[in-house]
């Protein structure tokens, strides 16, 4: 059947009534001027106007024939189509442009097309069809869309935002920053999360952590095991027992999420970083000279597979030293082995300088993480200063082995008197420390078992006393009776101190320590 004709066919005689009329024979002009769509027909270089529709004259106003487009028709201007044009009258093939704003304020979908305009036209002088659909309450409407996208993402990762930290603590002894970057542009929010806990005595635990999925259910995970590394914390177990807790926990919360952590508690005087792992990237570490050590080893399986007795690793932080926690997100790439990625990140801290903020940024952007990243990215850097000049004097440390009995107990008052005194404490905080070191050593002096050792440290914020010894017992505090003859050691150290704590030494006794804030410095 010709394209040009369409006619109906029957096993019916021929019947005048049921023909339909070609096409050849139907009104171009009045069906263009008819349909709702706009019109517009140029020819020539100059794109000279030789035909607008009845809704293109509605839309823009009369047309003049003849005239080329750049002066006759501004809106093709305005919506770029000029050059279109030229394409299409060079190329001979039709271009589409989607949802174009014209003046006005209505939206287009325009088609270009070329087309023979053999009357009064030089030979080879083509032109170009020009069919414009309004599509405004389309394009509104995917505005909208759009619009409520957004401010449903705003709000995912508002909430998110908002189970994380809002200020990080900044422990006395280390530096610390941390940045996160939601992944993708879905409104599900992640399961990443970071914190840092700052434990008393001078430690702080630094925990990263990452619940597989996206989505309210794993936001909610991560909101309610956040909270319980915080309260298990508190406890200041070793790391691998916070593990094992929160393991058991995650179990209970939903046993079909699966989720990863590193617990890490960084302890001064002994200038080292224990951390145990369930299932979680390694730990980078890079000391004074620039060498980046991976902590492989130990790890665990993820938290929420039960049955598995965490353990828990060390690994050097003196000072000058920066370790980094991350996500995968930060190294983990499609069509790439993670080694590579945790490898390329080894790199880019072994070069990495500048404050805690800097180096998280260096990072992020050394791995290649940009803002649609499908992925979320939680890092968090830790910096234990190496400290030189007058500041090296605000940082300062002693200790007294307690040997023999009752005997250490004078020899201890003498020694933190002596201490508080070279490093020129006022009488007031010199008397409250040796009182707290006296009443410390003879809680332990009774009720410990040796080895004992009396420590002194002092930073820029606070005086600590810690006495520890061989007995796991922790003490508690409770109220003396009139006709108790002990009982009250603990009593007044929690009333004179700041803040006071025990603890399980890793290898076996204990540790209990009291805290003194120091005055603030009046500016001159």
């Amino acid at each position: 059947m010709p394209a040009a004709r369409v006619e109906r066919q029957t096993d019916d005689p021929p019947d005048d009534t049921a023909t339909v009329p070609a096409v050849d024979d139907l009104p171009t002009r009045e069906i263009l001027d008819r349909i709702p769509a706009l019109v517009a027909l140029v020819h020539g270089p100059d794109h000279r106007i030789a035909y607008v529709n009845d809704a293109y004259v509605a839309a823009f106003g009369v047309r003049p024939l003849g005239e080329p487009a750049h002066e006759a028709l501004p809106e093709l201007d305005a919506l770029g189509l000029l050059p279109l044009l030229d394409q299409v009258l060079r190329s001979s093939k039709p271009r589409t442009v989607k949802s174009r704003k014209a003046p006005g304020g209505r939206s287009y979908t325009i088609t270009c097309t070329p087309v023979d305009v053999p009357h009064g036209t030089k030979p080879g002088d083509g032109g170009v069809l020009i069919f414009a659909a309004d599509v405004t309450d389309h394009a509104e409407a995917a505005e909208r869309l759009r619009a409520s996208e957004r401010r449903q993402r705003e709000t995912a990762v508002t909430l998110q935002r908002s189970l994380l930290p809002q200020d990080l603590e900044q422990p006395d002894d280390l530096r610390i920053a941390a940045v996160y970057h939601p992944g993708g542009t879905e409104t599900a929010v992640g399961g990443d999360w970071y914190d840092v806990i700052t434990l008393g005595g001078g430690r702080t635990a630094l925990v990263i952590g990452d619940v597989m999925g996206r989505g309210v259910r794993a936001a909610a995970v991560m909101g309610q095991l956040r909270t319980a590394v915080r309260a298990y914390a508190r406890l200041d177990l070793p790391p691998h027992e916070v593990l094992q807790l929160l393991d058991g926990l995650a179990t209970e919360i939903d046993a079909n999420q699966i989720a990863t952590c590193v617990y890490a508690v960084h302890d001064p005087n002994e200038g080292r970083l224990v951390y145990a792992s369930a299932g979680h990237l390694p730990i980078l570490v890079r000391d004074e000279s620039g060498t980046v050590l991976r902590t492989d080893e130990p790890t665990g399986p993820p938290l929420g597979t039960g049955g598995w007795m965490h353990s828990s690793g060390s690994v050097p932080l003196g000072p000058g030293s920066t370790a980094v926690l991350y996500t995968d997100g930060l190294v983990e790439r499609r069509n790439e082995d993670l080694d590579e990625g945790i490898a390329a990140l080894e790199r880019a801290l072994a070069g990495a300088t500048g404050t805690p903020q800097v180096i998280c940024d260096r990072l992020v952007r050394s791995t290649g993480v940009t803002a649609d990243h499908d992925d979320d990215v939680a890092v968090l850097v830790l910096q234990h200063p190496a400290r030189t000049g007058p500041d090296s004097d605000l940082f300062r440390n002693a200790a007294l082995e307690l040997l023999g009995g009752v005997e250490a107990a004078p020899r201890a008052r003498a020694f933190a008197s002596g201490v508080l005194t070279s490093w020129r404490f006022p009488p007031d905080l010199h008397d409250l420390g040796v009182l707290a070191a006296s009443e410390l050593v003879a809680n332990s002096l009774q009720h410990g078992t040796p080895p004992m050792r009396l420590r002194l440290r002092r930073t820029d914020r606070r005086l600590i006393v810690e006495v520890t010894d061989g007995n796991d017992h922790l003490p508690r505090r409770r109220r003396a009776e009139p006709g108790d003859e002990s009982g009250r050691g603990i009593a007044i150290i929690a009333a004179i101190a700041s803040n006071w704590g025990s603890r399980r030494a890793p290898g076996g006794g204990k540790a209990v320590w009291c805290e003194f804030a120091l005055p603030r410095a009046t500016p001159h």
